[in-house]
C-alpha cells in the first residue's frame, strides 16, 4: 500500500462506497427493465462501476 494521508484514505473509501452503491442501483434498474437494450445498458454500466470499485480497492492492498 502506498503511503496515503488520512484524507486520501477517507476519500478513497468514499469513492469505493459510491461505486458500490452505483453498482447496486444499476443492477436493480436492470432487474426492472423490460427492454433488452436498456437492460443490457444497465448491466454494462453496473459492470463498469464494479470494475472501478475493484481498481480503487487495489490502492488499499
Amino acid at each position: 500500500m502506498q503511503n496515503l494521508t488520512v484524507l486520501e484514505l477517507q476519500n478513497l473509501k468514499c469513492l469505493i462506497n459510491i461505486q458500490d452503491v452505483n453498482y447496486q442501483k444499476l443492477m436493480n434498474y436492470s432487474d426492472y427493465a423490460v427492454d433488452p437494450q436498456i437492460k443490457q445498458t444497465f448491466n454494462k454500466a453496473a459492470q463498469d462501476s464494479l470494475n472501478s470499485k475493484q481498481k480503487l480497492i487495489e490502492f488499499l492492498n
